[in-house]
């Protein structure tokens, strides 16, 4: 009786769809890998140290209305704020995919690459 269980689970997991993080850049510099653990955008922004200015955090003022360089958003909250098609409001939206904002970096706790060479000495 368990086969047919098994099966069932088998066919469910190969059905699972996996989305990649989306990794949010400044200005073509990674920031950010956002996860469902961060509230906004622009609340994940902030968290990294980014310089952005905000007031309402709910979509109605436009304060923190950012251009969006690469990529697109997936508002949480419907803005009030009429936007450009290449503009988003972190304060109510997340990324829906790899996002690139023309936003400074400069302050920013930006993701560094580690390279690490080893030298390998042999004695002939």
């Amino acid at each position: 009786m368990s086969l047919p269980t098994l099966i069932y689970k088998k066919e469910a997991f190969n059905k699972a769809i996996f989305k990649k993080a989306p990794i949010v850049s400044l200005q073509g510099q990674p920031v950010l890998l956002y996860t469902s653990n961060h509230q906004s955008l622009l609340a994940a922004l902030e968290q990294k140290k980014v310089r952005i200015f905000s007031e309402c955090r709910n979509g109605f003022c436009g304060a923190c209305k950012t251009k969006v360089n690469r990529g697109s958003v997936v508002y949480h909250t419907e803005p009030l704020v009429e936007l450009e098609e290449d503009e988003c409001l972190p304060c109510c939206c997340h990324p829906d995919g790899d996002l690139d904002l023309a936003l400074s970096a400069q302050g920013a706790e930006v993701v560094t690459a580690q390279v690490s060479i080893e030298l390998a000495c042999t004695a002939d």
